[in-house]
């Protein structure tokens, strides 16, 4: 999931460390948002599905097609909300293979339970 997020988030360089602990608390409360909405659900599940083409696309390096559904997953990470948008900026701003980062990433896996994969 946090690679999901990643993918979707500007990367930026962070000169400040986020706070873990706010950050663990807003992916708590992305999760109960998230999966008390059925819209927002599906939303999500179309969004991390989009997120996988994506990054088969990178892997395959067509930049077209990557960029063709990058366009589409920031339709539905705005269609998520801002709380979505925000934390995923955060997010991006740190080092993807962290313990905070992974810890944060089990929290947001909750999500990815949501669409049956």
């Amino acid at each position: 999931m946090f690679a999901i997020l990643v993918i979707s988030a500007t990367c930026v360089q962070a000169q400040d460390k986020p706070n873990i602990e706010k950050l663990k608390a807003d992916a708590e409360k992305l999760v109960k948002m998230t999966s008390g909405d059925k819209q927002k659900t599906q939303t999500y599940c179309k969004f991390a599905d989009l997120s996988d083409q994506i990054g088969q696309a990178n892997e395959q390096h067509d930049i077209e097609k990557a960029d063709q559904l990058s366009k589409k997953a920031d339709e539905l990470e705005k269609k998520l909300g801002p709380e979505f948008v925000a934390l995923a900026d955060e997010l991006s701003k740190m080092e993807p293979n962290s313990p905070e980062s992974r810890e944060i990433g089990s929290i947001l896996a909750k999500l990815d339970e949501l669409c049956g994969e």
